[in-house]
């Protein structure tokens, strides 16, 4: 005959509920997701993406942008602004052409067993042309690097001289000083006929140096932009353009 246990003898409890041993698995995994489920007590609840509403692309432009002064444009700063910006567009397709090259050049090399001197060559020539003419683009938007340790503590008026300053003591300079010594560079490059020294390499030497003289003149032009807006909103002078 079964032996019959009372309460708080291991049978049932006296309020009728089972004992949590004997409780069906799939009770604490059910509890815990309505556990899961409620906030617990001062913590913010969970917001998706289309209660927040926000606009990413423009929080990044902020971010990558967050050094950056915007002074007064003047007429003239605008006329070089857009020069510059058009030389910018044109050579902007030099990185499509490189990244064919290359890819073209790894083709021959691990599939066919062969490459080309002038290919290899024309590589670092396109790279070296969109990097130069990229310096008075990224001085148009004022994306160079900064060390900002120190400058983010000044006021804009502050930060306004110490751009006056470096301008005029060091960008416009270093300006004249490569056009100056680069133009002679350049033309003794084409009356010598200068080719590559590697065989099969690229004729013509002198073009990828002259390179040289338009990159530091865009950046010449470029920095004289940005002097121009700064005196603007330093000195009122050019008078800065309302719209």
């Amino acid at each position: 005959m079964p032996e019959h246990r009372g309460p708080g003898e291991g049978g049932t409890p006296e309020d009728g509920r089972r004992p949590d041993s004997e409780r069906r698995p799939a009770d604490v995994p059910e509890r815990a997701d309505r556990q899961a489920e409620r906030p617990r007590d001062g913590e913010p609840k969970a917001l998706d993406e289309a209660s927040l509403n926000l606009d990413l692309e423009a929080v990044d432009a902020a971010a990558a942008r967050g050094h950056a002064l915007d002074f007064p444009r003047t007429v003239v700063s605008d006329l070089i602004d857009g020069l510059v910006g058009a030389f910018h567009y044109v050579i902007n397709w030099i990185w499509v052409i490189l990244v064919i090259l290359i890819v073209a050049n790894v083709v021959l090399r691990y599939l066919i067993g062969t490459s080309m001197v002038w290919m290899e060559e024309l590589q670092w020539h396109l790279y070296a042309v969109g990097w130069m003419i990229g310096l008075a683009y990224a001085l148009k938007l004022d994306g160079h690097v900064r060390v900002d340790v120190l400058a983010d503590r000044f006021s804009k008026r502050g930060r306004a001289w110490i751009e006056l300053i470096g301008l005029l003591l060091f960008v416009l300079p270093l300006c004249y000083i490569m056009l100056t010594y680069g133009w002679p560079f350049v033309v003794r490059s084409w009356q010598l006929g200068e080719v590559s020294a590697a065989p099969g390499g690229l004729p013509y030497r002198w073009i990828i140096k002259s390179v040289i003289l338009v990159a530091f003149a865009l950046l010449g032009l470029a920095a004289l932009s940005r002097l121009l807006r700064v005196t603007a909103f330093l000195f009122g002078l050019p008078r800065p353009r309302t719209a």
